[in-house]
């Protein structure tokens, strides 16, 4: 079978089967099998595949069409440019989630610091590690945390530290939020606490998709009472651990706007609200009181 017929048919399937965003679904699969890139694919439509990789190509479509993310099938998803290891263990990393990263990025300039300032930075529930990971990327002398209730996460942020040439760059410890800070090492030490939680009440677990409710780890995107419950336990441990002046920045749910700056009481200046290139907030930050 022809490159571009098995890809076609692949497409299909997915499209019968009503997957989201079949086309990219369809190419990542294949170039999955093929060990290509997308301008091989669409460079090479005429080639000829071996029968086995046509198996296991659509083997792979199958998969997807029972709801299966792509992303745990290939075992890779590409965050801030990196290449990340992801398994049913931890959250997919999601672009929109590179915008916590981006403000820490803006925080940091924004407070004169340099670039290769020694800022302490813990990410509270890491996850594959990646908003830890990619920091790590861009400030090369940041002495960065990685905190999760979930050991299972931590051993796959772990590798992904290894795999992307950083085993020394992030310390990742099992911790409930910034429990593991409270020592005299901790309090008053950080920079920024920066964190992607779980924020989807029980009230919206029918609007999750369903790619997200039926595989990825409950524990790391919701179901709570209300949905803000973490912010507000998060809020008052961050003032603990920041310094005067350090920031927290937190993704939010698309309708958490209002819920989460009412949490955001006495100690705190400057809050801010960040949208998404789609316009709905996405990211809140604050400063310590005390500093700047």
């Amino acid at each position: 079978m022809k490159l571009r017929t098995a890809l076609k048919t692949g497409l299909e399937t997915l499209l019968q089967n009503q997957v989201p965003s079949a086309q990219l679904a369809a190419e990542l699969l294949l170039m999955h099998v093929l060990g290509c890139d997308r301008a091989f694919l669409h460079s090479n439509a005429e080639m000829e595949l071996l029968s086995e990789k046509v198996q296991r190509y659509f083997e792979l479509i199958d998969e997807r069409c029972t709801g299966k993310p792509a992303q745990y099938i290939t075992g890779h998803q590409e965050f801030w440019g990196l290449d990340f290891e992801v398994n049913p263990d931890v959250l997919i990393p999601r672009p929109e989630t590179e915008h916590s990263v981006e403000k820490v990025l803006e925080l940091a300039r924004r407070s004169g610091w340099p670039k290769d300032a020694r800022l302490r930075i813990v990410d509270v529930g890491t996850g594959s590690g990646c908003i830890a990971l990619a920091l790590a990327s861009e400030l090369p002398r940041a002495i960065l945390f990685g905190a999760d209730i979930s050991r299972l996460a931590l051993v796959v942020a772990s590798r992904n530290a290894v795999r992307l040439h950083m085993p020394e760059r992030v310390k990742f410890l099992e911790s409930d939020l910034l429990a593991r800070f409270f020592d005299k090492d901790f309090k008053g030490a950080f920079d920024f606490v920066v964190s992607n939680p779980p924020y989807v009440g029980k009230g919206d677990l029918d609007k999750v998709q369903r790619e997200v409710r039926e595989f990825e780890p409950r524990i790391a995107w919701g179901n709570l009472e209300s949905g803000d419950e973490i912010y507000a336990r998060l809020f008052p441990q961050a003032l603990e651990v920041l310094k005067p002046g350090g920031y927290v920045v937190v993704e939010i749910g698309y309708n958490m706007r209002e819920q989460v700056l009412a949490l955001l009481g006495p100690g705190w200046a400057e809050i801010e609200v960040t949208p998404d290139l789609a316009g709905i907030p996405r990211v809140v930050s604050a400063r310590k009181d005390g500093g700047g």
